[in-house]
């Protein structure tokens, strides 16, 4: 049972079972049953909610190393999308009291709510260990009745379950019609256009973001075609972050290569810089345990300078890190702007023969930190000095 306050801590078995054959187990938290997903881990110490609600995170079961979560509780400002889109949710030590004038509700409620199941009072930081040492593995929370079930057949569903590579998921998460924010910006000279972006698990942040550089910002379904894109009359693309694999997406590879071909800027984040890599002609590949949290050193080569982002992806782009290479769609020169300090993992492209850039973690960083902030000015001022030399 649970209140807006805070809840009771409840004593109901539950268990993590990861393919390895290792079992952790815990008490339940959130809603009763069994999910399935691939486990990761995020570092985050802040911004769960924003964790929670990122669409980037369906398909996989989340398990926080920061050990007390739950504190602030859950409010109806700060959600990213539509719902709570892990598939699953490990935590140490949930709060019994929700504490923060602007909480609506306490997490443990919003997980119930949105038939997430999780578990909680197990040692996080020995499963990142393993995960950390092993990779990203597939596994699944079993509590409720399921947690009675044998141990021989909860593993067997468990290896069972699909493997993240392979997978598109971008149908579940993305909008089914158009939806459109108009530009946010104080003064009519200031508005720069329509920006058609393709919601393949966009986040409010980021269309809040793009709305306050001046652009009308159409998120479009993720099933739309160049016709439909240019059906707004766009200045611009953008591709949003999302889950899955890049190397399942050939459509959406496709578009974005009439996008290119069409002349139209282009900016993407996270899986929108794996797409634009295999738009460009690269190759994908799966990161053994990921990136994910809001403490990510990279640098950008561009300007020196180190920024901390946050991150959330399991696939990366192939592409040389120093010097340019040419695109083997016949795009012309590529670099790489960005680059991650933890494991020189291509964290950003550039493409210098035509207007498209992208990068691979959260500019718009929701929950912080902000220094990445900047690239939407640098998509903006793209955007403008490519509408001008078309004059």
């Amino acid at each position: 049972m649970s209140s807006a306050s805070g809840f009771t801590l409840v004593t109901d078995p539950a268990v993590l079972v990861l393919e390895d054959g290792s079992r952790h187990p815990g008490r339940a938290y959130g809603a009763r049953g069994v999910t399935f997903g691939e486990v990761v881990f995020a570092t985050g110490m802040t911004g769960y909610q924003e964790t929670l609600t990122d669409p980037s995170y369906a398909g996989q079961i989340v398990l926080q190393t920061a050990p007390h979560i739950g504190n602030t509780g859950m409010n109806g400002e700060d959600v990213e999308s539509r719902r709570i889109w892990v598939a699953g949710y490990v935590v140490r030590d949930p709060s019994r009291v929700v504490s923060n004038w602007r909480a609506e509700e306490s997490l443990d409620d919003a997980l119930e709510r949105d038939g997430i199941v999780g578990i909680s009072g197990v040692d996080t930081r020995a499963i990142t260990r393993v995960l950390r040492s092993a990779g990203s593995m597939r596994g699944a929370v079993f509590s409720g009745e399921a947690v009675t079930w044998d141990a021989a057949e909860q593993l067997r569903q468990v290896r069972e379950a699909p493997q993240m590579a392979g997978q598109n998921l971008s149908a579940a998460v993305s909008v089914d019609a158009v939806e459109v924010t108009r530009a946010t910006v104080k003064s009519a000279g200031e508005r720069i256009g329509n920006l058609a972006v393709l919601d393949l698990g966009v986040k409010q942040a980021t269309i809040g973001n793009l709305a306050a550089r001046g652009f009308d910002v159409h998120v479009m379904p993720q099933s739309a075609t160049i016709e439909d894109i240019q059906a707004i009359d766009p200045v611009a693309v953008f591709y949003s972050n999302g889950p899955g694999d890049p190397a399942a997406s050939d459509d959406h590879v496709a578009l974005l290569r009439g996008v290119l071909d069409a002349g139209l800027p282009f900016f993407g984040i996270c899986f929108g810089n794996q797409l634009l890599g295999r738009a460009l002609g690269f190759g994908t590949y799966k990161l053994p345990f990921g990136h994910r949290g809001i403490n990510q050193p990279v640098l950008d080569k561009q300007t020196g300078r180190v920024e901390i982002t946050a991150h959330n992806h399991g696939f990366a782009v192939d592409v040389p890190r120093e010097g340019t290479a040419e695109s083997p769609n016949g795009y012309g020169r590529v670099e790489v702007s960005h680059v991650g300090l933890n494991d020189n993992v291509v964290e950003g492209l550039r493409a210098l023969d035509i207007p498209a850039f992208s990068v691979q973690y959260h500019p718009e960083a929701a929950a912080g930190p902000h220094d990445a902030n900047y690239l939407f000015d640098r998509f903006a001022e793209l955007v403008r000095t490519t509408l001008e030399t078309s004059k």
